[in-house]
């Protein structure tokens, strides 16, 4: 076998580093998830996980800036060959309803966000976060509402998103509405008011 070059052992480390922050987050939350326990699950040092991140803040804008970037992927993957806007409104609700069952990524950015604007180190990078998953999503979302105003599609695609993430998902359960009514309900109005 090959020895990896020093470029392909630290692409290595670093994926390391994500794939356990994730695990390590979604059992402690971004407060809990020290640098000394995302370390140790990777079974790395303190020093590899500085000599790939400037800080655990930097990794963790990392990782959502990821997962946001695959959601937009796997839409497109659910409604590849869907045009009919009633089918739309439906692989979206069931993404939604899916995505939902899981808070960690939502819970993991509103602390990350209030943290940094606590702390003063809120900047760009925080600010433009989900802004290409908006706009991703919002264009994914077209076909329910062609009459839609160019500079709306982002904020259709952070109404979906903010819907499905958001605050409501922590109250979902058997006996209310899920988060996929909530997002159906939108998105119907939405199709009423721009398919006419």
């Amino acid at each position: 076998m090959a020895r990896l070059t020093r470029e392909e052992s630290q692409a290595l480390t670093r994926a390391k580093l994500l794939a356990n922050a994730v695990r390590v987050v979604a059992a402690e939350g971004y407060e809990g998830a020290s640098i000394d326990k995302i370390a140790e699950a990777a079974g790395y040092s303190k020093g590899a996980f500085y000599s790939n991140f400037a800080s655990k803040e930097e990794l963790f804008l990392e990782l959502l800036e990821t997962h946001a970037g695959q959601d937009v992927v796997e839409i497109a993957r659910l409604l590849d060959g869907v045009s009919v806007p009633a089918a739309i409104i439906d692989r979206f609700c069931e993404w939604a309803d899916s995505r939902a069952s899981d808070p960690t990524w939502g819970l993991l950015a509103l602390e990350l966000l209030r943290r940094a604007r606590r702390e003063a180190t809120f900047g760009t990078r925080h600010a433009s976060l989900f802004r290409a998953q908006w706009a991703g999503v919002g264009q994914l979302l077209l076909p329910i509402a062609p009459g839609l105003e160019a500079d709306k599609v982002e904020l259709l695609g952070a109404m979906v998103i903010e819907l499905t993430y958001g605050a409501a998902s922590g109250f979902s359960d058997k006996d209310g509405p899920s988060v996929g009514d909530l997002v159906r309900l939108a998105l119907e109005a939405m199709q009423a008011k721009y398919a006419s």
